[in-house]
């Protein structure tokens, strides 16, 4: 099959959102310590959560709209066990992709928002959760999918994650120095690394969070949503 067949314009403009929100956020990232001197920490987050949020929305209804377009590289929906398996890692992926639900007074913004440096709970695991969380959840959809539109989309979404773990290592050791080398040492990327090596340990009891209930309500009411989402988001036509 010739590639102009299925390599339809939305594979491009996808591309292009992704590395539209992959530069606002991560130079947003990395200019966060100067536009807090100059406008304040709590207007900064602000206006950084807002046009990320704007993007991540135009993403995800522009991802729903096209997911299948391309090659249908495989068709797995019908294969017993496959749509329990993909539910199964997208709950696990949003268990890596939580950490900002433990400081929401910081995400609205309503008390000052700060950089912390944890290295207790899920950082234990990895040092990057949301990179793990988004790798996940790619495959996962990718799997269930199975078009090159997809793919495409999970491949940008990976890079992007990948260059915020180098991305994110540099400005905490930036801000925090020998403290987060320190920090650095006794944590990995890979999850799990630094717990089968010696250098971490798991406390369960640090799990044991009010924000894990959240986390499941909204996979449970995601799951529920589905349906009407794509059927919302079908009507608007790019």
């Amino acid at each position: 099959m010739p590639v102009s067949s299925w390599f339809t314009s939305t594979h491009f403009v996808m591309l292009g959102l992704l590395l539209t929100f992959a530069i606002v956020h991560s130079g947003g990232a990395a200019l966060r310590e100067k536009a807090e001197k100059r406008i304040g920490a709590r207007l900064y987050r602000v206006l950084f959560a807002l046009v990320s949020l704007v993007l991540a929305v135009i993403l995800i209804i522009y991802f729903f709209n096209h997911r299948y377009d391309g090659l249908q590289l495989w068709q797995v929906q019908n294969v017993p066990g496959i749509q329990t398996l993909v539910w199964v890692l997208s709950a696990i992926s949003f268990l890596f992709l939580y950490p900002a639900t433990f400081n929401l007074l910081e995400v609205a913004a309503i008390s000052k928002p700060q950089v912390h440096l944890y290295e207790t709970g899920i950082i234990r695991i990895t040092r990057h959760p949301q990179m793990v969380g988004q790798v996940i959840w790619c495959v996962a959809h990718t799997l269930w999918i199975g078009t090159t539109f997809t793919l495409f989309t999970s491949i940008g979404l990976v890079l992007h994650h990948l260059f915020a773990v180098w991305h994110g290592d540099r400005r905490l050791h930036s801000r925090y120095g020998e403290a987060f080398e320190k920090a650095k040492q006794r944590t990995s990327v890979i999850p799990f690394a630094a717990i089968f090596d010696g250098r971490q340990s798991l406390k369960i009891g640090e799990f044991l969070r009010p924000a894990y209930i959240g986390v499941a309500v909204f996979v449970l009411l995601f799951w529920w949503s589905h349906p009407f989402l794509f059927s919302l988001t079908s009507r608007v036509q790019w």
